[in-house]
């Protein structure tokens, strides 16, 4: 007998978004539960058309809203996705097939990042393997702000779906700059909370090898000047991380600039 799923998304403000991911996942969910941490826009009114179980609940961290957002499912088994995400009809399919047939205690998939209008299959963000799909009962959100992942029960099994879970990541270069400064403020603190410390030669270092491993060693020029773009953010990013931090370190020795 095939099981229920109930297919659970957090959001803020996605009203760009939501309707596609939605519209992706109707036929594969036999709940749609959104978690919102209190929208401006249309987000609320397009997800209850699509007869959402939706609720609001401030936002304490990526990591803390995704555990939440599960608490509220109705089912054990639930298909956990971003606003910015939606299923290709290929993964539809596997998802409906594991639905039928359940075999495992969760599920992976490859993700298919879009960057500026261009799908990305190097630079390393293909093929981005995710766990989306999975006994909740099993299984919990964890990882570091805002980089969540699910950590599975050691004893818990995992399969393999085919398809692609799309990502719709960045509309414009300058939304993924200033997400780029958002998202390491929530790495560097999430660092300094674990008392972790950094060099300044490592504050140097790490930028480079994140720019070469992005752009030659997964082959970024592959995919063009977007390649290029974001292998290049991709080491700002790590700087911005690591160089909040290190400043960090160096007020609290009351150190000299």
């Amino acid at each position: 007998m095939p099981v229920k799923v109930s297919v659970v998304v957090i959001t803020y403000n996605e009203e760009r978004n939501i309707a596609r991911c939605l519209e992706s996942v109707k036929n594969v969910a036999d709940e749609i539960v959104v978690v919102d941490s209190f929208s401006t826009d249309r987000t609320k009114e397009i997800c209850l058309s699509f007869g959402a179980n939706f609720s609001e609940h401030p936002f304490e961290g990526h990591i803390e809203q995704k555990n939440y957002a599960l608490a509220q499912a109705s089912f054990p088994y639930v298909l956990s996705l971003d606003a910015d995400e939606a299923l290709t009809p290929k993964l539809e399919q596997a998802i409906l097939a594991a639905k039928s047939n359940w075999q495992a205690d969760a599920y992976s998939m490859n993700r298919l990042t879009n960057y500026c209008g261009k799908w990305i299959h190097h630079s390393g963000w293909y093929p981005d393997t995710k766990t989306r799909l999975f006994d909740r009962t099993k299984a919990v959100w964890g990882g570091e702000n805002p980089h969540d992942k699910i950590i599975l029960n050691k004893e818990a099994s995992l399969q393999h779906l085919k398809g692609d879970l799309l990502h719709y990541s960045y509309y414009s270069v300058s939304q993924h700059l200033g997400q780029i400064n958002k998202f390491t403020d929530a790495s560097s603190n999430a660092m300094i909370r674990d008392g972790k410390t950094v060099s300044l030669a490592m504050v140097i270092l790490k930028p480079l090898f994140r720019f070469f491993r992005a752009y030659v060693l997964k082959r970024g020029f592959l995919d063009g000047p977007e390649g290029f773009v974001i292998s290049v953010s991709s080491a700002v990013s790590v700087y911005y991380k690591y160089v909040k931090l290190y400043m960090h370190n160096r007020q609290q020795k009351g150190d000299k600039l």
